[in-house]
């Protein structure tokens, strides 16, 4: 019996060897995002300087197929509008404090081709471990909302949101997320170039029950 995909990865820690393949998976898997939405090899490699032990890369033989990536930061809820290149420093990741009371998920991307087959629940359990290891508070992040785009002229984006959180649409982020234990804390508008959204974006939020 041929062994499935989950039982061939390794999730590894960012190295600077890995900048050029993770570009391309962004391209690979973010075909609506603006180009400047996009991080390349330079911020992979900012990464590596800064908090490696935040970007988990998932490896298939010698082929990258996947990341979760992000950093510590405080977060104020109360004020919670941001733009995704002003939270990553431009992808840079240079926000980063090792104080923060958060994770900040900052990008989390499977192949296509490897979509469905759980490496997206692996990534996430990395990100949990990692904020119960540092006994910080949760994970938060903005969500994209791809399956907004076939309700287009139908519903706004937060009836979407809503009509997904009660289970009446499927989303693949954001069904994704929520049964991860993620739950939305509200709605950030301009948040990033997404043709799929009109650049909107649920705020996530995940509760470290150990904190």
């Amino acid at each position: 019996m041929s062994k499935s995909v989950l039982e061939q990865i390794q999730i590894v820690n960012i190295r600077p060897e890995h900048g050029k393949g993770l570009a391309q998976l962004q391209r690979d898997c973010f075909p609506t995002l603006g180009e400047q939405e996009l991080m390349k090899e330079e911020h992979f490699l900012s990464h590596c300087r800064i908090f490696p032990e935040g970007d988990f890369v998932v490896l298939l033989a010698d082929h990258i197929i996947g990341l979760g990536s992000g950093f510590f930061v405080d977060f104020d809820f109360d004020q919670p509008d941001h733009s995704f290149l002003e939270m990553i420093d431009g992808g840079y990741y240079t926000r980063h404090d090792p104080n923060g009371l958060y994770y900040y998920a900052g990008d989390i991307s499977v192949h296509p081709d490897f979509r469905g087959q759980g490496i997206g629940r692996r990534l996430y359990d990395a990100r949990k471990d990692l904020v119960r290891r540092y006994r910080k508070r949760g994970i938060i992040g903005g969500g994209l909302l791809p399956g907004y785009v076939h309700y287009k002229g139908k519903l706004t984006v937060a009836e979407y949101v809503d009509a997904v959180v009660s289970g009446k649409l499927t989303d693949p982020t954001l069904t994704f997320q929520l049964r991860n234990g993620f739950k939305v804390m509200g709605m950030i508008e301009n948040y990033i170039e997404d043709s799929a959204s009109d650049n909107w974006a649920t705020l996530i939020f995940w509760e470290n029950g150990d904190w």
